[in-house]
């Protein structure tokens, strides 16, 4: 944060509904240095070792996620079966009842 010394306000306007500033900031001194460095960190040098370990670690990761979609797939093909064998059912037990609603109508008759 700069120092009070570093800035100078100047008041532009000042009116009813709110006032007007211009804020001069004071040219950085050369010997100051700022709060973040002008350059990247430098990165450390990654073995052959530990890229293969992250490859292998990724690869396992795709492995889990793909098991993982195959699993979901698997219930929700397994989920569709039972709906339709539900419904089969139901379209079934449903004609057994009409037609013995219709047989026992006809002998009524």
């Amino acid at each position: 944060m700069a120092a009070a010394e570093d800035i100078q306000v100047k008041e532009l306007d000042k009116r009813a509904s709110g006032q007007a500033f211009e804020v001069i900031l004071a040219t950085p001194a050369p010997d100051a240095k700022g709060e973040f460095p002008l350059s990247p960190p430098k990165k450390k040098d990654v073995s052959l070792e530990e890229i293969q370990r992250k490859l292998d670690a990724a690869e396992e990761r795709r492995k889990n996620h793909e098991a993982e979609v195959l699993k979901h797939l698997a219930e929700k093909r397994e989920h569709e079966k039972e709906v339709q064998q539900k419904a089969m059912e139901e379209n079934n037990n449903f004609s057994k009842m009409a037609e013995e609603k219709l047989n026992q109508k006809m002998e009524a008759n």
